[in-house]
C-alpha cells in the first residue's frame, strides 16, 4: 500500500525528493503520515480538499482488500 501511495503523491508534486511517507502499522489499521514540500501542499490537498479525499478513497479501497482500515494524515 505504501508504494501505491508513494506513486500517487510523487506524480502530483514538483519536488519529488521532499516526499516523505511514514507508515504506522497496527493489527487492523494503518496510518500514513505524508509530508511534502511547502510549495506542493496545495497540489496534494487540492481545492476544498478534493484531491486529498480522492487519495483517501483509493487507499481505503486498497486497504479493504487486505482487511484493514487506513488513515492518511497530511503534515505540513
Amino acid at each position: 500500500m505504501k508504494d501505491s501511495l508513494q506513486a500517487i503523491i510523487t506524480s502530483l508534486v514538483n519536488d519529488e525528493g521532499s516526499v516523505s511517507i511514514n507508515e504506522i502499522d497496527g493489527e487492523k489499521s494503518v496510518i500514513f503520515e505524508v509530508k511534502v514540500a511547502e510549495s506542493d501542499v496545495g497540489k496534494v490537498i487540492g481545492r476544498e480538499g478534493r484531491i486529498a479525499k480522492a487519495i483517501r478513497t483509493i487507499m481505503k479501497a486498497l486497504a479493504a482488500k487486505e482487511g484493514k482500515k487506513v488513515s492518511i494524515e497530511f503534515i505540513n
